[in-house]
C-alpha cells in the first residue's frame, strides 16, 4: 500500500520545477498564438481543420510518435544516434507516463497537482509492497537506466562526434551549454534521488541496491532533500533556457509535423510556418557533413543549421549571405531527422528582395510558336540547359525516331523557359508569367505526353503547371518504359562498367532513382557510387546558388567524382544535363547521358 507522506501534498522544493514549467508552457502558448495568427487565413483554416480531421489527427498522432519519441529515421540512418536520441526522448516520456499512472492508481485525489507525478517517490510512502507497485517501480528503474545509457552516450558524443559517423558538429552557444548540462544531470539526479528514498517510498532492481549501498555508508537517516532540491532546480533551469536554445525542437516540432501533415508551405521567412521550421532544428549539425559545400572549410558556417540559428537572431546579412550561396541541393532535407526544409527557407528569403536577373524569354507568343512546332501526341521540351548540351537533344530525337514514336519539339530555337531561374531568384511574378505561356503552348499542342531531357524542368513542369490529363515524364523514365515495352532493343556489353550519377531534383527533388539505373543497366553493369540514391552527392554546378563562384565550385565537383568512381568505372551516366556539362569539365572518364548511352547501343530490329 502506498501513501501520502504530508498531508498538503506540498514541499517547497518545487517551486523551480513549476516556476520553469509554467515559464516554458507560457512561452508555447505565446509562440502558437503568434504563429497562427502569422499565417495566411487560408492556411490557419486549413490547419485548423487538420487538426479534427481523422485521417490526419491519426497521421499527426503517429508521426509525433514515431519522429519525436522514437526518432526512427535516425535508426535507419545511425542505429547508435537513433538509440541515443531516442532513448532519452521514449525514455522520459514513458517516466512522466508511468508516474501519472502511479498517482491515478493510488493516490487519484492527488492527480491534479501536475508536479505530483514528477515527484511522486519523494511524497509518498510504500508501507506493503503491492504487484501494480513492483511492476511500476520494475519499469520505473527500467526506463531511467535506459535514459542514463544515452546521456553517457551523448556525452561520448560530445567529445568523439567521429565514432558516431559525424566528421563535424555544431558550436553550442552559452545558452546552450547550460540546456544541455542541466538537460545531463537531470536524470542521474533523479536516480540518487530515487535510490535515497527507496527504503521509504519503493523501488526496484536499480533503485533498492543503491538505496542499500547509500545506508552501509551513510546510515539509515539518509538526508536526501538536498538531491531533491538539485533535481527540481535542474528541471526548472532546463524549462527555463529551453525556449532560447536548440532544445526549442522539442515542442516545435509537435507543431510542424500537424502542419506540414495539413500541407502549409513556407511563404515567408521568418512568420508562420517558416518560424515552426527554424525553431524545430535540433542544431545537430548532421546537415554540415551532408552538405556538398562542406567539402571547402570556408563553407561549413553556410549550412541549413546555420541559417537556422541565425534566423533566430535575426543577423540579416548572415541569413543573405547563408541563402544566397545554398546550391539548393536538398541534401540537408534528406538527411535531417526532423526534415527542415532548407531550400525553401532560403527560396522564401530570396523572394523578400528583387534580383537585377534578366531572363532572357521569347516574345513570340503561344499562338506563334504553336505554329512553328506543329502538334503530335509526344511533346519534348529540351529546355535552356539541354540546348546548351545538344549532344543530348540530338540523342534524344535519335532514340525517339529509332523507336518509331511520333513527336514534335516544343522549343526547337530555345528561347522558352520552365520559369525555375526566376524561381530562385524569388521572382514569383516572372515565373508565373512564364508558366502561363508554356502551359497554353502544351495545352493547345493536343499532346498526351510531355517529355523532359532537364529535370529542373521536369520537376517544375510536374509540381507548379497543373498539366492534369498530361503525362509528365523524365526521359529516362520514359526510354525504360520504351526498352520493357520492345520498344528499344538494346545491345548490352557486361564488361562495361556504368557508374549512374542520381541527379539532386530527379532523386531528391522527385524520388526517381529505379528506372534511371534500369536503363543503364540495359547497356552495362551498373556500378554503384559510394554515396548514392538519395545521399547522391551534388556535381557543384547548381544553378540554385546566386553567389558561389566557378572556381569555389570545382572542388565540389571533384569530391562528387570521387564518390562515383568507387566501383572503378569505365563511364561516368547522368540523366541530367547540367551535371553532364559539370562533371564534363573535370572528370578524367567520359560522362554520357543516358539518352546518349542508349542511342549508341539501340541495334536494328
Amino acid at each position: 500500500m502506498i501513501v501520502d507522506r504530508f498531508s498538503n501534498g506540498f514541499h517547497p522544493f518545487v517551486l523551480p520545477f513549476l516556476i520553469g514549467m509554467i515559464f516554458v508552457l507560457g512561452y508555447c502558448v505565446y509562440g502558437i498564438i503568434r504563429i497562427l495568427v502569422q499565417l495566411p487565413r487560408d492556411d490557419r483554416r486549413k490547419f485548423l481543420i487538420s487538426l479534427v480531421t481523422p485521417k490526419t489527427a491519426w497521421k499527426n498522432v503517429k508521426d509525433i510518435f514515431l519522429n519525436c519519441l522514437l526518432h526512427v529515421k535516425l535508426w535507419k540512418r545511425n542505429k547508435v544516434l537513433g538509440y541515443m536520441h531516442s532513448s532519452i526522448a521514449f525514455g522520459w516520456f514513458m517516466i512522466i507516463l508511468l508516474g501519472h499512472i502511479e498517482v491515478m492508481l493510488f493516490l487519484p485525489h492527488r492527480i491534479r497537482l501536475f508536479y505530483y507525478p514528477i515527484f511522486f517517490n519523494f511524497f509518498v510512502a510504500e508501507t506493503e509492497s503491492t504487484i501494480q507497485g513492483a511492476v511500476l517501480f520494475f519499469l520505473m528503474d527500467l526506463f531511467l537506466l535506459v535514459i542514463l545509457s544515452g546521456i553517457v552516450l551523448a556525452m561520448i558524443k560530445r567529445v568523439r562526434s567521429r565514432w558516431f559517423g559525424m566528421r563535424r558538429t555544431t558550436r553550442a552557444s552559452l545558452l546552450d551549454t547550460i540546456g544541455l548540462y542541466s538537460l545531463w544531470a537531470i536524470f542521474p539526479l533523479r536516480l540518487l534521488c530515487e535510490s535515497f528514498t527507496a527504503h521509504i517510498s519503493g523501488g526496484s532492481f536499480l533503485t533498492l541496491p543503491m538505496n542499500w549501498i547509500f545506508r552501509q555508508f551513510l546510515g539509515n537517516e539518509l538526508n536526501y532533500l538536498p538531491t531533491w532540491w538539485a533535481y527540481s532546480i535542474a528541471l526548472g533551469v532546463f524549462m527555463t533556457v529551453l525556449p532560447f536554445t536548440r532544445y526549442m525542437h522539442i515542442p516545435a516540432e509537435m507543431m510542424l509535423i500537424p502542419m506540414r501533415n495539413a500541407g502549409l508551405h513556407i511563404l515567408h521567412p521568418r512568420k508562420g510556418f517558416a518560424r515552426v521550421q527554424f525553431y524545430s532544428c535540433p542544431g545537430c549539425g548532421v546537415c554540415i557533413d551532408a552538405c556538398p559545400m562542406s567539402v571547402r572549410k570556408e563553407n561549413l558556417k553556410d549550412c541549413t543549421v546555420y541559417l537556422n540559428r541565425q534566423l533566430r537572431r535575426g543577423n540579416e546579412k548572415r541569413i543573405e549571405e547563408i541563402s544566397d550561396k545554398c546550391l539548393m541541393c536538398g541534401k540537408c532535407t534528406q538527411v535531417c531527422q526532423v526534415e527542415v526544409d532548407g531550400p525553401q527557407m532560403r527560396l522564401a528569403q530570396r523572394s523578400m528582395r528583387s534580383y537585377g536577373i534578366n531572363q532572357h524569354y521569347s516574345k513570340l507568343s503561344a499562338e506563334d510558336h504553336l505554329n512553328r512546332i506543329g502538334t503530335a501526341k509526344v511533346l519534348y521540351f529540351a529546355g535552356c540547359m539541354t540546348h546548351l548540351t545538344p549532344g543530348i537533344r540530338k540523342a534524344v530525337g535519335s532514340v525517339l525516331d529509332k523507336a518509331g514514336i511520333s513527336w514534335t519539339m516544343m522549343d526547337p530555337e530555345g528561347g522558352l523557359c520552365c520559369g525555375r531561374p526566376m524561381m530562385l531568384a524569388g521572382r514569383r511574378e516572372q515565373a508565373r508569367e512564364m508558366a502561363r505561356v508554356n502551359r497554353e503552348i502544351i495545352r493547345n499542342s493536343g499532346c498526351d505526353i510531355l517529355l523532359l531531357s532537364c529535370p529542373i524542368c521536369y520537376k517544375i513542369f510536374k509540381d507548379k503547371y497543373n498539366l492534369s490529363g498530361i503525362y509528365v515524364v523524365h526521359h529516362s523514365v520514359f526510354f525504360d518504359e520504351l526498352i520493357h515495352s520492345q520498344r528499344l532493343h538494346v545491345s548490352r556489353d557486361e564488361a562495361l562498367k556504368l557508374a549512374y550519377h542520381d541527379p539532386c531534383e530527379l532523386g531528391r527533388g522527385c524520388g526517381i532513382y529505379d528506372a534511371p539505373r534500369s536503363a543503364v543497366s540495359a547497356v552495362g553493369t551498373l556500378v554503384e557510387a559510394a554515396k548514392n540514391r538519395n545521399e547522391s552527392i551534388c556535381c557543384g554546378g547548381s544553378l540554385g546558388s546566386l553567389s558561389l563562384s566557378f572556381e569555389k565550385r570545382k572542388d565540389i565537383t571533384v569530391n562528387s567524382l570521387n564518390n562515383l568512381k568507387a566501383g572503378d568505372p569505365d563511364m561516368i551516366v547522368t540523366a541530367c544535363p547540367l551535371c553532364q556539362s559539370t562533371f564534363g569539365k573535370y572528370s578524367d572518364i567520359p560522362v554520357k547521358d543516358i539518352a546518349q548511352i542508349l542511342d549508341s547501343s539501340i541495334r536494328e530490329r
